[in-house]
């Protein structure tokens, strides 16, 4: 067994890879040989199972022509059911039934395991030697292969590879950040926030079958395609989203791990996960009879049943990102190793090129089932005006929006919401409860939170107020009091059109106002200074009306 996870490294390093782990491999076999013969055991001989030779010949010479043809019938339905029906003409002649009207068990069982083996000694040959695949394809050939996305109509991110009589259904799912996935190991417990799943139905097989929990090889595989992926996956700064990927099985004829690969890479860009490159995968075979072999490209279940090797490799254009590798004989050599990473690099980028007719690169705008994230930054003084007292405020944020919103010490805060449109609303809503006032901002729902004789103190945002002066409440005339057209509670559209800050104060006028309407915040700035701004504050009216009896007593 080999196992690999890069970083889209070339072929080339994993030969050096696999070249130093052999050699490390060999001293760990040498340190367990010295303890077989210092502490070992003598072992238990046991002599294998022999088949009976003249019945081995009989079923070669009889029905090796017909093994051999229906062998080689393209379609894998059609193959068993041409195979089963000669298997059933041998074990009829050569088992037949008795009295009782049932062959005699151990002679059946017999002629059965000498059909398999003349069965597998046939098709090697004709792959191996004779250089036949049982569906006609050349040794490198990858079967046709048909590429779909958006199939999955309420998912973020779906898509449909069909490479021969293999299917695979990606569907990818976008989180937020609380979503993420924690692992309790044996370690420090860890969490992910990118992971793919993989469930190998009975149906994907032809059989009917209990649909239950995922099985060993279902996980692996899922852990396979994951660590294939992964390095495209972008970091939670660029993309903070949690993902999960699923790759439903629905049919199954060689290598669905890696068609999980390519249909989970196509739902991600399908979604508009901003992935660094596709990825795609294929798997490798290996027969080899005596002196001949045969590396095989994109290998059928047969050919994966009967042959020597079954290496994956995954990866991008560039270079590999997993490999997976289980050997059945002795005597695999690193030419044809090199071999079969050559043609897997040949058949990645054949694969390559018909996902990208599908889906060229990852899509600009999310699905609208998406759920939206956004991040902004705030003035850490402003904290506590988004967070309210006792959190009343994020609490109706979060109410309203139907959003989820983290406030971190930095003053960064991140939105959740359902749809692109809430996730906006709410920003802009925090960005004006935060933002600090500037001449000509409107705010068209301030609220009068108090009158008194010289204007109304409106309130702009939590914690922010402006005074409304009593000569700008009722632009174009004068009122004898505030509350002749303004009552606390009421809610006014004000524009700022003065701004102290050394002093904390500023100043409003009605958006209706005419002398500000259509001007520019400089013009609006100029005319205060020319004495139309929006209020005199009652300090600074209080300290003139002193200055001006003091004036008047000096006369």
């Amino acid at each position: 067994m080999v196992e690999a996870g890069a970083n889209g490294v070339t072929e080339a390093e994993i030969l050096d890879a696999l070249d130093i782990a052999h050699g490390e491999i060999k001293k760990i076999v040498e340190t367990i040989e010295d303890l077989r013969q210092k502490a070992g055991k003598e072992k238990i001989v046991v002599e294998a199972p022999q088949l009976d030779e003249t019945l081995v010949a009989k079923v070669r010479d009889g029905w090796g022509s017909k093994i051999a043809d229906a062998a080689m019938i393209e379609g894998k339905l059609e193959r068993q059911d041409a195979l089963t029906a000669v298997k059933e003409e041998v074990v009829t002649e050569l088992a037949p039934a008795g009295d009782d009207g049932e062959p005699d068990p151990d002679q059946l069982a017999e002629v059965k395991a000498v059909f398999g083996s003349v069965e597998k000694e046939i098709i090697r040959r004709s792959i191996a030697v004779d250089k036949r695949r049982p569906d006609g394809r050349a040794q490198d050939e990858i079967r046709p292969i048909e590429c779909e996305v958006d199939i999955s109509p309420m998912v973020h991110g779906s898509a449909l590879f069909t490479r021969g009589e293999t299917q695979i259904l990606g569907n990818v799912t976008l989180g937020t950040t609380r979503m993420d996935m924690r692992v309790d190991g044996l370690g420090l417990e860890t969490s992910k926030t990118f992971w793919h799943h993989y469930n190998f139905p009975p149906f994907s097989v032809g059989e009917a079958g209990f649909m239950r929990g995922p099985k060993r090889r279902d996980i692996g595989h899922g852990a396979l395609a994951e660590r294939a992926i992964l390095p495209s996956i972008p970091d939670q700064e660029e993309f903070p989203y949690v993902i999960r990927a699923v790759s439903e099985t629905l049919e199954s004829n060689g290598s669905s791990s890696m068609g999980s690969v390519c249909a989970s890479s196509m739902a991600l860009q399908a979604a508009g996960v901003p992935v660094s490159a596709p990825v795609a995968g294929v798997a490798m075979g290996l027969i080899k009879e005596g002196d001949d072999y045969i590396v095989l490209t994109d290998i059928a279940g047969v050919e994966d049943h009967l042959g020597d090797m079954d290496f994956k490799v995954a990866g991008t254009a560039d270079g590999i990102n997993a490999l997976q590798m289980d050997i059945k004989i002795t005597g695999v050599n690193f030419d044809i190793l090199r071999d079969a990473l050559e043609q897997a690099r040949q058949g990645r980028l054949f694969i390559l090129g018909k996902m990208a007719e599908a889906i060229d690169g990852p899509r600009e705008q999310l699905s609208p089932q998406a759920p939206r994230i956004e991040s902004i930054k705030i003035d850490q003084e402003k904290i506590g005006a988004v967070i309210g007292k006792g959190g009343e405020t994020i609490r109706s944020l979060c109410e309203e929006f139907e959003a989820e919103i983290d406030v971190e010490d930095d003053g960064t805060i991140r939105i959740y919401a359902p749809t692109g449109t809430q996730v906006e609303e709410a920003v802009a809503r925090i960005e004006s409860m935060t933002k600090e006032a500037e001449i000509g901002d409107r705010y068209p729902t301030a609220k009068v939170v108090k009158t008194t004789t010289f204007g109304a103190f409106v309130e702009l945002t939590k914690g922010t107020d402006g005074l409304l002066h009593i000569s700008n409440v009722k632009p174009g005339g004068r009122v004898e009091t505030v509350e002749d057209v303004l009552e606390s509670g009421q809610e006014i559209d004000v524009t700022v059109a003065e701004v102290d800050r050394e002093r904390g104060r500023i100043g409003l006028r009605l958006t209706e106002d005419p002398a500000i309407q259509g001007k520019s915040p400089e013009e609006i700035a100029e005319l205060s200074k020319n004495g139309g701004g929006g209020g005199r504050p009652p300090r600074e009216g209080g300290r003139r009306r002193r200055e001006r009896g003091e004036r008047d007593r000096r006369r």
